[in-house]
């Protein structure tokens, strides 16, 4: 029996796969990457990885937030400005924990109401073609059975706006060239055919979302030290996993598009 996890984020084990042969590995590391994720975490969760072994190798890594993550809370009570005032600084810290030398940029769509609208595709196409990077990585929009609105729509607004900022008649803009991204990876596939093997550089990955210390409870049900050990170890754990069938100590997988 298949079940689905709609919740859990960033890296789960797919429901089906590509045959192991079918699978690429290891892009060469590129110049630049841009991640965009729905809230700040979703980018550690997803590629966090991924992303530091890159930048390790010299990569400008440059981060997009798409919300501003004012609902990521339990607490009822809670000053919705302060949480987005400290989800900001979080996002902030997490990127410099990855070794990010590129721009974290955030559009503040209200946390909970993204859409994946024409306005909103202009505004991430303006990203793309401002920071110009040779790979995207974001959230896949075609997950089966997701239930958070705003990873959904954070898919579809990647996938769109990379459509459109290579195209110079989508959204002309003479002050910004039209770019061709050259590969999109996409976290969270049920039908993931690439992996990296990042295999020293999961604690990086675990330290980048220990910055986000304002989603122990709610996203990591972590609210004491021996509650956090065993989150460490919950990642540590799936990253094995996943490396496991491709003879890596640890992975992260995606879907990989080319040709875009």
């Amino acid at each position: 029996m298949i079940r689905f996890h709609p919740n859990e984020p960033g890296q789960p084990v797919p429901a089906e796969g590509t045959p192991l042969t079918d699978w690429s590995r290891d892009l060469a590391i590129p110049a630049s990457a841009l991640a965009i994720g729905a809230h700040p975490d979703d980018v550690e969760f997803g590629c966090g990885a991924t992303l530091a072994k890159w930048a390790a190798a010299g990569c400008v890594v440059h981060i997009l937030i798409l919300t501003d993550g004012s609902k990521g809370t339990w607490d009822p009570d809670i000053d919705p400005d302060l949480l987005r005032r400290t989800r900001r600084e979080e996002q902030r810290d997490a990127a410099r924990r990855l070794g990010a030398t590129g721009e974290v940029m955030f559009l503040d769509e209200i946390d909970g109401e993204l859409e994946s609208s024409l306005a909103l595709r202009r505004e991430v196409i303006r990203r793309i073609r401002t920071v110009r990077p040779v790979v995207v990585l974001g959230h896949d929009p075609w997950r089966r059975y997701r239930i958070h609105p705003d990873h959904r729509q954070a898919g579809w607004l990647v996938c769109d706006a990379i459509a459109g900022s290579r195209d110079p008649l989508f959204d002309p803009d003479p002050t910004l060239a039209h770019h061709r991204v050259s590969t999109v990876l996409l976290w969270e596939a049920d039908a993931p055919n690439h992996v990296e093997n990042v295999t020293g550089h999961v604690e990086t990955k675990l330290s980048a979302l220990e910055a986000h210390a304002s989603q122990y409870r709610s996203t990591m049900r972590a609210e004491g030290e021996d509650e956090m050990e065993a989150f460490r170890h919950r990642i540590r754990e799936r990253l094995i996993g996943l490396g496991r069938p491709h003879d890596m100590g640890s992975a992260e997988i995606f879907v990989r598009l080319d040709d875009v």
